[in-house]
């Protein structure tokens, strides 16, 4: 794309003058793997650019070459055109780059004053000088436009008025360039417009702002320009106003181009195609179907999920769609009891059910294959008995010891069913590949007979014959009666495995599907919000 194509951008009134800041030729590799490959990036003064990218595309890494907690393979960062190497995140600030990152790294049993000055709190006569802390913090936060009381507790604000807080530290270093590392996470929309009205008084000051974020309508409310990283690799750099929503998604996700009115009558052909020969195949699924395992009416979370409808039935695989932060994950963890619903009810086989943690669901029948196995699901150190038995033994509780006799007997039982390969199974999780100790997960909660099992990415990561087998193994136990809950980034795979499937776009539902309704350009569509 062109220079004058992208200077088009709205609000771009430095389009004359070079960047603020600018990098090029960015490579990063770690043991050998690439994890940026020659990306460059414009930084101007007064807008705000946004960084897009699907998970694994780069933008963490790039931003920690930014801010000197990595050295880039090769390439160069000019600040003002002037070549830098910001060897920390504290040289990074003393040249003018602070960032914000999506946890608020601040004390909140400090106060408001404290947190923007900590570190480097104003002093007279060797004492911290109270009075001019004060009063500068509360200026600061005066040309946010906030006005708190700078001597509270942080924790007596909510996350929204932290944010605003943290964002106030970075700038009273003299910040010609801010980085919002996907800082509206945790909010939910009231406080995302009350950042966005500081942001946008942060543009009209002259800020460079680097805004991260895998949100698509944030991204076109807020942004000047967009880059778009794939892979390790810049796709491209767009004005906001020349690249539609359904074009991002494609350049995110590696997708070709797609003619609008094209696609739009694919969407229509395969929704005219599902009442006739595809509505065999949806037929027999429903058909398979059984009653309603779980119910989920109005069911949310603020700041993490809008609330929303779900009905999972028993023989069902039931899909969720969409983009990294849509609401996938975030889904999975309410319906488990990981994360604690604010809003809406449940119901499981007809019974109001209160999750007020994982024990609840696990309880009542729901497993949970958590997509970060390495962190949230296998524990290395322990033996695959001991990890495939450990579910079961949470559920009857430590005054049930499962006998040892019984537990090698499920613990081979299910090495044998799934074809873990292991040299027995005291061999430590932690020395089987991936695809072995993912079995091994599933084979954990399969051990304790469960009426739904939660599959966040559960073939990410391994070679395609374990991804095959185990999606194998899955539909079989769904056709025996089970209720799937099955979450993947792979499109293509939750619309060969999905009976039915619910498409996410930022944290709310956008469309409930059948088999059949949608092909990959059409949920490509939904996502971006250009398909009813």
């Amino acid at each position: 794309m062109s220079s004058a194509s992208i200077d088009q951008s709205r609000g771009t009134r430095h389009a004359s003058l070079s960047p603020v800041l600018e990098l090029s030729g960015i490579d990063k590799a770690f043991a050998g793997v690439k994890a940026l490959s020659d990306v460059g990036l414009r930084l101007y003064a007064g807008e705000v650019h946004t960084l897009m990218g699907q998970n694994g595309a780069g933008k963490s890494t790039l931003i920690k070459v930014l801010t000197g907690v990595y050295s880039p393979d090769s390439g160069r960062v000019l600040l003002e055109g002037r070549p830098i190497q910001a060897s920390s995140t504290q040289h990074a600030q003393e040249l003018g780059i602070s960032t914000v990152y999506q946890e608020v790294n601040l004390c909140p049993n400090l106060s408001v004053a404290e947190n923007i000055f900590i570190g480097r709190y104003p002093r007279r006569f060797g004492m911290i000088d109270w009075k001019r802390m004060h009063a500068e913090a509360a200026r600061l936060l005066t040309q946010l436009q906030i006005e708190v009381d700078v001597t509270a507790q942080l924790s007596d604000y909510p996350l929204a008025i932290q944010q605003m807080v943290a964002i106030s530290r970075a700038l009273c270093v003299s910040a010609r360039v801010l980085i919002l590392d996907e800082p509206t996470s945790s909010l939910d929309e009231a406080e995302v417009q009350q950042l966005f009205k500081v942001l946008r008084r942060l543009r009209e000051q002259g800020m460079a702002i680097l805004f991260v974020t895998h949100f698509l309508e944030q991204t076109y409310e807020i942004s000047d320009r967009i880059t778009v990283l794939r892979n390790g690799v810049r796709e491209g750099e767009y004005a906001v106003s020349a690249l539609s929503r359904l074009e991002l998604v494609n350049k995110m996700v590696g997708a070709p181009a797609v003619d609008h009115a094209r696609a739009q009558a694919g969407a229509e052909a395969a929704v005219i195609a599902s009442t006739g020969a595809a509505a065999t195949a949806v037929a027999d699924n429903q058909a398979a179907a059984g009653e309603v395992f779980l119910q989920a009416r109005g069911f949310g979370r603020k700041g993490a999920l809008a609330p929303q409808d779900i009905d999972i039935r028993a023989g069902e695989v039931f899909g969720l769609c969409g983009l990294l932060g849509s609401g996938r994950t975030e889904t999975a963890r309410l319906l488990f009891g990981a994360d604690k619903a604010d809003s809406g009810e449940l119901q499981v086989r007809g019974k109001t059910l209160k999750l007020n943690a994982p024990r609840d669901a696990i309880a009542a029948g729901i497993g949970f294959c958590s997509e970060d196995r390495k962190k949230e699901g296998a524990i290395l150190d322990l033996s695959v008995r001991e990890n495939i038995v450990l579910a079961l033994q949470a559920r009857q509780g430590l005054l049930h010891v499962i006998p040892r006799r019984r537990q090698n007997q499920i613990a081979l039982d299910y090495v044998k069913w799934l074809g873990i390969k292991t040299a027995d199974i005291e061999t430590p999780i932690g020395l089987l590949s991936g695809g072995n100790q993912q079995k091994a997960l599933l084979a954990r909660w399969l051990a304790t007979d469960p009426g739904m099992l939660i599959l966040d990415e559960p073939t990410r990561g391994i070679d395609v014959r374990a991804k095959q087998e185990i999606m194998d193994f899955v539909i079989a136990m769904c056709r025996k009666g089970m209720a799937i809950l099955f979450i993947s980034s792979e499109i293509p795979e939750v619309l060969r495995c999905s009976d039915r499937m619910l498409v996410l776009r930022d944290r709310e539902a956008c469309g409930q599907y059948r088999r059949g309704e949608l092909d990959e350009s059409s949920v490509l569509q939904v996502i971006a919000g250009e398909c009813a």
